[in-house]
């Protein structure tokens, strides 16, 4: 699953950076501002749960877990949900997409809770690192 998240996060950050420039250089003189907005917004959102994955898929390997699973499903799927319903709305102003954007949201607010948690559950007890 740490291979998955990572594949995952990679992928996402392509989607993402590419976005980013077409917003840019392509999408700027085309959309108005506030549909430019959304989609910058689906770009960002959307880069910053891709490197989450990637630290979701190097904490698993290294301290395996459930938590860390859901975690990176909850991040894969927030993104997909958030940065895909911004991209939508932007393409095609169907406003009726702005609603399930929150839904994307949601999922990756809990992943951060869910992450937290696989981290607590995974270091109570144990030495910190550099510790004897």
């Amino acid at each position: 699953m740490s291979r998955t998240f990572f594949i995952l996060g990679t992928a996402l950050a392509f989607v993402c950076v590419a976005a980013g420039a077409l917003g840019a250089h392509v999408l700027q003189d085309r959309l108005s501002a506030e549909l430019l907005s959304a989609w910058e917004t689906g770009a960002r959102y959307g880069i910053v749960h891709a490197l989450a994955l990637l630290i979701t898929s190097t904490a698993m390997a290294r301290w395996p877990g459930s938590l860390w699973t859901a975690a990176g499903w909850l991040f894969a799927g927030g993104a997909l949900v958030f940065s895909g319903s911004l991209f939508g709305l932007a393409l095609s102003g169907a406003r009726g997409l702005g609603a399930v954007t929150p839904i994307g949201g949601l999922a990756m607010l809990l992943g951060w809770v869910v992450s937290s948690a696989a981290a607590w559950k995974n270091m109570r007890g144990r030495p910190r690192d550099g510790a004897a």
